[in-house]
Formats: C-alpha cells, structure tokens, sequence
C-alpha cells in the first residue's frame, strides 16, 4: 500500500491524488496540519512540504518526482509515448507550476498593483494556453494526460475566487473554458479534495491579510 501525505488545500497533492486514481492504483491518505508539523512529518520530509509518497521503507517528495516515479512503475500511462511530445507535456507541467505560483501571489499579497499585476499575467498564460489547445475535451485530444493532472488543481482556484470578484482572466476564451468544465466533471478530479475544499479555501482566503481579502470584505 502506498501513502500519500497529504495537505488539504495543496494543488500539488492534488495532481498526485489524480495520477494514483487515474492509474487505479490503491493508496492511503495520511493528512498534516502544515500549520503544526508533527514531527514524523519533519523527520520525514526534507523541505517540509507535501506531498509525500511512502513506497515501503521509503519517502519520495516534490509532486513531479511522484508522478514520474508512478509513471514508470504503474500501468496506464498518463505521458505520451513519443520522447519529444512526452517532454512538451512535461514542459507545459512547468508552465502549471508557475500559474500556480502567480495564484498563490493573488491569494497573499497585501499589494493591490502586485495582485493586478498577477491578474494580467494569468490571463495572458491562459490566452497562451487557449492558442495551445485543439478540439479537447483534454490537452492532448481525448486522452487524459498528466498535464490534464497538473490543470485540474489550478482551475479549481476559480471555483473561489469566480464568487468573489471577476478576475476577467477567461474573458473572450471558449477552449480553456470547456477544458475547465470537463476536468471539473472527472471522477478522479472530484475526488482529489476533501467534499468541503471550497468552503476551506474560501477560509484561508478571508484569513490573508491580503489585497484579496479585502475585495471579500
């Protein structure tokens, strides 16, 4: 049995929870306060960060480790087969870290030029990614991916935040959108957070003391 250490609200467990579900392969969940490291989880993470994946006697960490290790140790492939489209998918992986990364300054900074700033970024990476895209209903047509993995994560943020203030950042775009639609109707992304995620995000969000909070207000 594998273990996946997990935090609620982390996208990048989420894209590990994905893989696993979508490989059929059975795992346990074993969740931490990151607010309260306990300390097995210190003595076994070494940057003090999720997810981690216990094989056995071993902890592997960092989610693109995780997903790599079970790409070549399960079955169902979630990479293409080609060497060169298999490292444009890993390449556009990256591009889903560092949206990722834009968000998380959205969700924190106290600076409003900052947050617009991020705001104007996100669409512009969408409006790349909806140049990207063909017929769907996936990244790579009708076959689930681990970009589809990395994706799922970063468009469940809009979740939120679309109840909170209209960001425009999909304004004009239909490909990202019905992407969107379609991971948000998988099983294996529904199942990926706790059944009351949003309602925790929108927590964390009210929490910040950040130019996001404020619009809450």
């Amino acid at each position: 049995m594998l273990t996946l250490v997990s935090f609620d609200l982390c996208p990048y467990v989420q894209r590990a929870a994905i893989a696993l579900a979508e490989k059929g392969v059975p795992f346990e969940r074993r969740t931490v306060d990151l607010a309260s490291k306990p300390d097995w989880f210190k003595a076994m993470s070494p940057l003090g960060k999720v997810p981690l994946l216990q094989v056995d006697d071993e902890v592997l960490f960092e989610s693109a480790v995780i997903v790599e290790f079970l790409e070549e140790t399960q079955s169902t492939p979630l990479h293409p087969a080609a060497p060169l489209e298999r490292a444009r998918h890993r390449a556009w992986m990256e591009f889903g870290s560092s949206i990722l990364a834009d968000i998380w300054t959205i969700e924190t900074t106290p600076d409003a030029v900052m947050f617009d700033a991020k705001r104007r970024a996100l669409r512009e990476k969408f409006a790349r990614l909806e140049a990207e895209l063909g017929q769907g209903p996936w990244f790579s047509g009708d076959r689930f991916t681990l970009v589809d993995a990395v994706f799922a994560p970063v468009f469940r943020y809009f979740d939120v935040f679309d109840r909170i203030v209209d960001l425009g950042i999909f304004d004009g775009l239909a490909k990202v959108p019905a992407w969107r639609r379609a991971l948000a109707a998988r099983p294996s992304v529904r199942d990926a957070v706790v059944a009351d995620y949003e309602a925790r995000l929108e927590t964390f969000l009210r929490r910040q003391n950040s130019h996001l909070a404020t619009l809450m207000k």
